[in-house]
């Protein structure tokens, strides 16, 4: 199986960008129309109403069944990024924003400090996932993205833009606070705390200039951290959320009255321990790693994760392999293909429903691949010496990768 993948990677036109490029936007486009046929589309009628919600001062976090089913659980921030969808015709509007999400990933990816052959195997990796992500809409898609560039701009000294992409993603969808795991990276350390700073006060005004007034942000600022806690309670057991770690345990268990704490805590300390290693963090390969980690770490331990969220998961997966100095090639390779098998199919229609309904969804086996591999870079993380990353002999796939050009 190791020569099959090595003689794909090898082929043209897997082994250009261009190629790549043209089949993700391929793969966004196609879904959308598909989904704007079918009259599937739910998650982008409520990211579109957020904009003339908040223009209106009208509430954020009610159900409005004439205008879509489920409850909106973005910040008010939000309706700035859809405005520009919002303002189209709902057809156009959604396939641009699609579109827009697999772009701005794409273009996050790009400016990864990788060669080019690397990069593009992260994205042949990570295709089945994003199109998982694009069928429903998901802001996921843009999430990844954000963690990604917080990381890249540290890496460029640009400690100002990776703020601005921290706080962005943050105050839009929490998740992306997670780009402060990169804060031990950076250079310029008081320069990344002051630009927080300034653009947690800025972004978290913008709203005021289409809002009817400060009081009513405000409230809708309340009501969003009101609105957390409680999707979290029912997140627990629901079926299409949870696909995580916690929801591993949770589910199995089926007991709902213990705390997440008890397993997030010591997800936590295991996460951090690698930061004891100041002399690794010159390496790119370690700090890469680390990026990896966090790309896990951000789904694994969120009862939100849900099936398109492991687009991030994916990525983070392929950035370990081709970074890992693990002298342990055909347990990674072993690693890399099952995650891709189960991770990538477990929840697609390729799986018959009697097995994902009685098998798959109840023993949330999408995560367990994933968070094997997590474990997996915490443990390389503490004890592999990334000075000697080239040294390490490679297999054949590993050849493949180091072969390329730079």
């Amino acid at each position: 199986m190791n020569n099959i993948f090595v003689s794909l990677s090898r082929r043209a036109p897997f082994n250009k960008g261009r190629t790549l490029f043209y089949v993700w936007m391929t793969s966004g486009l196609v879904y959308a129309i598909v989904k704007l046929l079918m009259g599937k589309y739910n998650n982008y009628k409520i990211f579109e109403y957020v904009f003339p919600h908040v223009v209106n001062g009208q509430h954020l976090y009610i159900e409005y069944p004439a205008e879509y089913y489920d409850l909106n659980h973005y910040g008010p921030l939000f309706a700035f990024v859809i405005a520009p969808f919002s303002l189209m015709p709902e057809w156009l509007g959604m396939i641009a924003w699609v579109l827009a999400n697999t772009l701005f990933l794409f273009y996050a990816i790009k400016q990864l400090p990788l060669s080019s052959q690397r990069k593009i195997i992260i994205g042949w990796f990570s295709l089945c996932e994003l199109m998982t992500a694009q069928g429903v809409q998901q802001f996921n898609i843009s999430v990844a993205a954000f963690i990604i560039l917080s990381f890249v701009m540290i890496e460029k000294e640009k400690d100002f833009w990776a703020a601005f992409f921290i706080l962005l993603g943050t105050l839009i969808k929490i998740y992306p606070i997670v780009g402060l795991a990169f804060f031990f990276f950076s250079k310029h350390k008081r320069k990344l705390i002051l630009s927080c700073i300034f653009w947690f006060v800025l972004l978290l005004g913008l709203p005021l200039l289409i809002a009817p007034g400060g009081d009513y942000i405000l409230s809708q600022y309340m009501e969003w951290f009101e609105r957390l806690p409680i999707k979290n309670q029912l997140n627990m057991f629901a079926e299409s959320q949870n696909i995580s770690l916690l929801g591993i345990v949770r589910k199995i268990s089926g007991n709902g009255h213990y705390s997440d704490l008890w397993l997030i805590l010591p997800g936590i300390l295991l996460f951090s321990i690698p930061y004891s290693r100041h002399s690794q963090y010159k390496y790119l390969r370690f700090r890469l790693s680390l990026l990896a980690n966090v790309l896990l770490f951000v789904v694994l331990f969120s009862t939100g994760s849900e099936a398109s969220g492991y687009i991030s998961a994916m990525i983070g997966t392929a950035i370990w392999y081709v970074c890992s100095p693990s002298p342990n090639r055909n347990y990674n390779f072993f690693l890399l293909i099952t995650t891709l098998i189960v991770v990538g199919l477990s929840t697609t229609e390729l799986v018959p429903p009697p097995i994902r309904k009685g098998f798959i969804t109840p023993f949330v086996l999408k995560a367990w691949p994933c968070a094997v591999i997590w474990i997996t870079i915490c443990l390389e993380m503490m004890h592999l010496d990334y000075s000697k990353a080239n040294k390490i002999k490679s297999s054949n796939f590993q050849k493949l990768i180091s072969s390329n050009r730079q």
